[in-house]
C-alpha cells in the first residue's frame, strides 16, 4: 500500500469511529426521571426528551409563549416538528401540571 492509500485510509476509519461515537452518545442520552413540565421547562430540561434536541426545545418554547400554556401533553403535537410518532416516544415524560424536575421558585 502506498503512502497516499494508508493516509487515505487512516482518514477514512477516524471518520467512521468520529461517526459511531457520536451516534452512540445521542442514543445514551439519559431519559428525565420525573415527568417535564411543558409549561415550566427550561430548554435544557426538554432536551432531556425522547427525540428532543435544542431546535426542537426551542420551538416547544416558542409555541408555549405565543399560544399559552400547553392544556395536556398532547397538544405538544401542536408543535412543528413532533408528530404522532415522536409524541408517543416523549408522552411517558411530559406533564403540565406541577414543576419541572429541575425548575426552581
Amino acid at each position: 500500500m502506498n503512502r497516499t492509500m494508508k493516509l487515505s485510509v487512516t482518514m477514512s476509519l477516524a471518520v467512521l469511529a468520529l461517526t459511531l461515537l457520536t451516534l452512540g452518545i445521542q442514543a445514551a442520552k439519559a431519559l428525565p426521571a420525573q415527568p417535564v413540565n411543558i409549561n415550566t421547562a427550561t430548554a435544557d430540561e426538554l432536551t432531556a426528551l425522547p427525540n428532543v434536541g435544542p431546535k426542537t426545545a426551542e420551538a416547544i418554547i416558542a409555541y408555549r409563549t405565543e399560544h399559552g400554556p400547553f392544556a395536556k401533553p398532547e397538544d405538544l403535537m401542536s408543535v412543528k416538528g413532533i408528530g404522532e410518532k415522536t409524541f408517543e416516544k416523549m408522552k411517558p415524560y411530559v406533564t403540565t401540571g406541577g414543576q419541572s424536575a429541575g425548575a426552581t421558585n
